[in-house]
């Protein structure tokens, strides 16, 4: 397998094929109640996150796809990202800024036919580029500050199949 190269990917993602049946992989995530982890199985979905102790605003989780393959295999998608509320609201944070830029683009535009000022506006949009900028930096930021966690779900997950 390779390693987790996505550096550039907020949501860095891996695929497994594994020599156990979908349901023995399964039930060992089911039966892997390993302190500071919080193991929860959907379906054939499973969702592993820090408990409220190990947890901080930028902590990761991993989201485990298991599909078969055939008897004897089973295949693996799994995703790391960040705690679905916080990525919503970075989500309706971007929404908001591209929707005023289009706003603004469009007043400016309107001021600009009808020979009216339009400064303001276009200095606004350059202030909502720097804060797109900020939000991404920002996010990069919380993903390596979670880097760390990343590797030791994903270390647990390796120990999970090994057992």
């Amino acid at each position: 397998m390779k390693p987790l190269p996505n550096d550039i990917i907020l949501r860095p993602r891996f695929q497994l094929e594994i020599s156990e049946t979908k349901e023995e992989l399964l039930e060992s995530f089911e039966n892997a109640q390993v302190e500071p982890f919080l193991v929860k199985r959907i379906d054939e979905h499973v969702f592993i996150k820090f408990n409220e102790k190990n947890n901080h605003f930028w902590s990761p989780q991993l989201h485990l796809e298991i599909d078969e393959i055939d008897k004897k295999k089973s295949k693996i998608y799994g995703v790391f990202g960040p705690n679905p509320t916080l990525w919503t609201f970075f989500m309706f944070l971007h929404f908001g800024v591209a929707t005023l830029f289009i706003i603004l683009g469009i007043l400016a535009y309107s001021s600009a036919s009808l020979d009216k000022p339009y400064g303001l506006k276009l200095g606004f949009m350059g202030f909502l580029i720097v804060t797109w900028f900020v939000l991404y930096f920002f996010g990069r930021a919380g993903k390596e500050k979670g880097k760390p966690q990343m590797q030791e779900l994903y270390r647990f997950m390796m120990d999970t199949f090994t057992k």
